[in-house]
């Protein structure tokens, strides 16, 4: 298994996909994307200890003498572990990784590595979440605790009350995402039917110092989303909660139990959230990158969203307009909206499908997701008339396969897919426009 620190190749079949110079370029800018928010990476480089401090950017944080723990939640928790038990050896007192991967954790001695599912939660999850809760309960005013919170963690942090069960989680989950929710809709009703979203896992480690890294997935960075926001103060209610199931026509669940999120600002006067990783930072070294190949890169998006067929639509439209060596760069998080059966896929791969049926000779469309998992093995695909051929070779309908969701199937036959595993980063989904 490669180890996620490693700063090999992440696209395993780029020798497969690499057939024309397009391709080369923007498998090498998807691989720069990459190594930018390689969570492990990120943390060496961004953390130090120095006289007697820890230090991130302008925050600076006494560690002598005080007990220092870790929690980390979501896709970068065991990415994070390693590098913060390899920056603070021996300081560190104890700590729990809780992540949604089987990924190697490599030389881990202090930290308890937990696995949930995802992106449905289970009773794994609930188990894992209330371990994590009593942990943190255990915390005193003068000890410092250093948490990791990144994409995935919503999932993760199941934690019903009453007699609220998983199965009911499941079934609120489903429904919007079927009809379309935007993570702002559903992290909102996440927040307020488990007791460690939306400020929860502060208010366990309430008295002790928190300082939370963000790595964040969501269109505009606003930490009160990422992850359900588990350290920062929620703004929203029980009712805005309500609100958005019955926008969409939901009904809750019988046993359902809707929980108000902490509220009290002493629970937050000594968490300090800082935002480590986002797309941002994925989209500056796609664009070096881009440019060191020749091209005029432009960051044309750093919040798409809407359905996934359409945005591949839009982006194969914007580079009919765009001059010869030109890259158009995009991040977020678009939708797929389902109505009744469906087959196997995800948003990356179906924004691929809406851009295929349009590409021409000398463009190209790669969608990929930032953790290596497109609701499938597959991170992305790639759109371009090489794609097309081997759709052809095959007698392969894009317009069935959109309109029984089956991208995964389709790509699986095209070969046209790429393949990354999980990568222990989570900066939500990247897409690389290159018109030649």
């Amino acid at each position: 298994m490669r180890y996620y620190g490693d700063m090999a190749d992440i696209i395993r079949n780029s020798g497969a996909l690499a057939v024309t110079r397009p391709r080369e370029d923007a498998l090498a800018i998807a691989e720069a994307a990459y190594a930018a928010v390689n969570t492990h990476g990120a943390v060496l480089a961004k953390m130090r200890i120095e006289g007697g401090e820890l230090v991130a950017g302008e925050l600076r944080r006494p560690i002598s003498g005080r007990r220092i723990f870790f929690v980390g939640i979501g896709k970068c928790a065991v990415a994070g572990a390693c590098a913060v038990e390899t920056l603070l050896g021996e300081r560190l007192t104890a700590g729990i990784a809780f992540d949604v991967s089987d990924i190697e954790a490599r030389g881990l001695t202090k930290t308890e590595v937990l696995i949930g599912t995802h992106p449905e939660p289970s009773e794994t999850n609930v188990r894992a979440s209330g371990r994590i809760v009593a942990f943190l309960s255990e915390c005193r005013e003068d000890d410092l605790v250093l948490m990791l919170i990144s994409g995935g963690g919503s999932t993760l942090l199941c934690l019903p009350d009453a007699a609220m069960t998983c199965a009911d989680e499941r079934t609120l989950f489903d429904e919007l995402t079927d009809k379309g929710a935007t993570i702002e809709e559903l992290n909102t009703v996440r927040k307020h039917i488990s007791k460690a979203r939306g400020g929860g896992l502060a208010a366990a480690a309430y008295p002790a110092e928190v300082v939370s890294l963000i790595v964040s997935d969501v269109p505009g960075n606003d930490i009160e989303f990422i992850a359900s926001g588990p350290t920062a103060c929620d703004t929203s209610t029980v009712d805005e909660a309500k609100a958005v199931l019955a926008r969409y026509g939901i009904a809750a669940p019988p046993d359902t139990a809707f929980i108000e999120t902490p509220k009290d600002p002493k629970y937050f006067a000594r968490v300090s959230n800082v935002l480590f990783l986002g797309n941002g930072d994925a989209l500056a070294a796609m664009r070096a990158e881009a440019a060191r190949r020749g091209y005029r890169a432009d960051v044309a998006g750093d919040r798409i969203a809407g359905e996934a067929r359409d945005v591949g639509e839009r982006i194969a439209e914007a580079l009919h307009a765009a001059e010869a060596k030109t890259a158009l760069l995009y991040a977020g998080e678009s939708t797929v909206k389902i109505a009744g059966a469906a087959g196997k896929g995800g948003r990356n791969q179906e924004l691929a499908l809406g851009a295929l049926a349009n590409v021409r000779e000398d463009e190209l469309v790669l969608p990929f997701a930032s953790d290596g998992r497109d609701n499938t093995d597959h991170a992305g695909a790639i759109a371009d008339v090489a794609t097309l051929a081997h759709a052809k070779e095959r007698n392969l309908s894009i317009a069935d396969s959109l309109s029984a969701h089956e991208s995964y199937t389709f790509f699986s036959e095209t070969g046209d897919f790429l393949e990354t595993g999980y990568t222990g980063s989570n900066v939500s989904d990247l897409i690389i426009a290159l018109k030649s």
